[in-house]
């Protein structure tokens, strides 16, 4: 659990970078497409990084295995999701596009094992 937190922690902290560095430096090396991969990577990145810190904090209370699958999947999307979208908009390495869905399953399946502990919790 200790990696997740300091994952989501980390995380958070370079997305902020990152879309600093797109907003300030970025912005006028690469074009509005790959500007826009960046962008979206940026806030899939934050978006998920806060729900793995949820997911691990929950799992410290209810020890529930579905919240630990769950950032474990989040986290798993953001760097196949995230990154590759990264790897798209600064490089002409094309071949990393179909890694983006994969990410976005991941994604999904961590928010479902977050439903799949939601409807687990025992009050």
């Amino acid at each position: 659990m200790k990696f997740l937190l300091a994952f989501s922690a980390i995380s958070a902290c370079l997305s902020v970078l990152l879309g600093a560095f797109a907003a300030h430096a970025l912005k006028a090396q690469i074009g509005p497409e790959s500007l826009g991969y960046f962008k979206t990577a940026v806030q899939y990145q934050m978006i998920h990084s806060i729900g793995v810190l949820v997911m691990a904090v929950f799992y410290h209370q209810w020890k529930n295995v579905w919240l630990l699958w769950g950032a474990r999947s989040l986290a798993a999307g953001i760097v196949l999701f995230s990154g590759s979208l990264y790897v798209l908009a600064l490089t002409d390495i094309s071949w990393v596009g179909p890694i983006t869905p994969l990410g976005g399953l991941f994604f999904v399946a961590g928010w479902i094992c977050l439903l799949v502990a939601a409807y687990e919790y025992e009050n």
